[in-house]
């Protein structure tokens, strides 16, 4: 019944935005969802981003926000905006890697940069804007940002000392390249929806995870349920992004526009601020509660950034995944991360 219902309130809402004009665009709900729940501290992130956007409009723009994929499954979000059950999805492109493997390379490019600001450097200054905006169009959306948290931190119910350690090793993965990454370091990941991560480890099913960053890991109550993790982390900084319908984007004013990109802005700089804080603080407080943090050093790290790596081009099989690979390594070159 609430999809139906969601169904039903998106074909009034186009016919009389059709119907209205411009004199409509003053106006505006968007309904978005998120993988996050709303307790964790990007779901917190989502929820201010949303009473920036409602605030500098004037409450001209009403965000009806769904936290923990509560309309449809996470990797269903980018389809349910673009076909109008949404307007937005605020997830992440590494979801849509079956539409073409090319938002791997705009979801998570996994063994790339060291930091956010070098990822978002990329997005806004490196070319990777209108790089990535022509794929997201090619699918009837806008990409309107990123939120970078960092690095992500795995959880385990064993210890994940080292690269050794991944042997036969049965973990939640997002879906993509990630799978052959570990798969060469002798994993097994099994892809699961982000909202069956907390029972597959409670029951067994996996022996840990590839959720989130630290901070939204204890949010996810994960490590009440195991006691290994891997801090700082290393191996996948994925770009949470916002896109919308465009339809939708391209019928909102000029203003509205520069609002939602203005708030974009502000969320992945306060994200990134934010996950400095609250992951140094969660790892104090995991140690501090018997939590073993494994800290690989720098010879294990860059055994995962060279399978990483020889994985980018055996992923890019399609013309627009080779252009955002050949642009990644271009501006990696620049900032000294890959070799000339």
């Amino acid at each position: 019944m609430k999809l139906k219902k969601l169904i039903l309130n998106s074909v009034a809402a186009t016919a009389l935005t059709v119907a209205g004009g411009a004199a409509m665009a003053a106006d505006v709900t968007l309904r978005i969802q998120t993988h996050y729940a709303p307790e964790t501290v990007s779901g917190k992130l989502a929820q201010q981003y949303a009473d920036d956007v409602e605030l500098m409009s004037g409450g001209a723009i009403d965000i009806e926000m769904f936290f923990s994929s509560s309309v449809v499954a996470s990797v269903e979000t980018f389809d349910a905006a673009a076909n109008g059950i949404l307007d937005c999805d605020m997830t992440g492109g590494g979801y849509q890697t079956g539409k073409n493997p090319a938002f791997q390379f705009v979801g998570d490019i996994m063994g790339g940069y060291d930091t956010p600001y070098q990822q978002l450097s990329w997005l806004y200054h490196g070319g990777g804007y209108d790089a990535a905006q022509d794929l997201y169009n090619g699918f009837g959306m806008q990409l309107v940002g990123w939120w970078v948290y960092g690095q992500e931190s795995l959880a385990s119910s064993k210890p994940i000392d080292g690269p050794a350690a991944f042997k036969d090793w049965k973990f939640r993965s997002p879906p993509g390249m990630e799978t052959k990454i570990f798969e060469k370091l002798g994993a097994k990941p099994i892809v699961m929806d982000f909202t069956e991560i907390f029972t597959a480890l409670e029951t067994g099913i996996i022996d840990g995870a590839d959720a989130s960053g630290l901070a939204n890991n204890v949010g996810l109550g994960l490590y009440d349920l195991v006691k290994h993790a891997n801090y700082p982390g290393f191996h996948s900084m994925p770009s949470d992004h916002l896109a919308c319908n465009k339809m939708v984007w391209d019928g909102l004013s000029d203003s509205h526009r520069a609002i939602m990109d203005t708030a974009m802005q502000k969320l992945a700089l306060q994200t990134a601020l934010t996950f400095e804080k609250k992951n140094a603080e969660a790892a104090a407080q995991l140690r501090a509660d018997g939590v073993t943090l494994h800290a690989w050093n720098d010879t294990d790290k860059q055994a995962f950034r060279d399978a990483a790596q020889a994985t980018w081009p055996e992923f890019a099989t399609t013309d627009e995944a080779k252009a955002l690979v050949d642009s990644h390594l271009g501006y990696l070159k620049q900032l000294g991360l890959v070799a000339e």
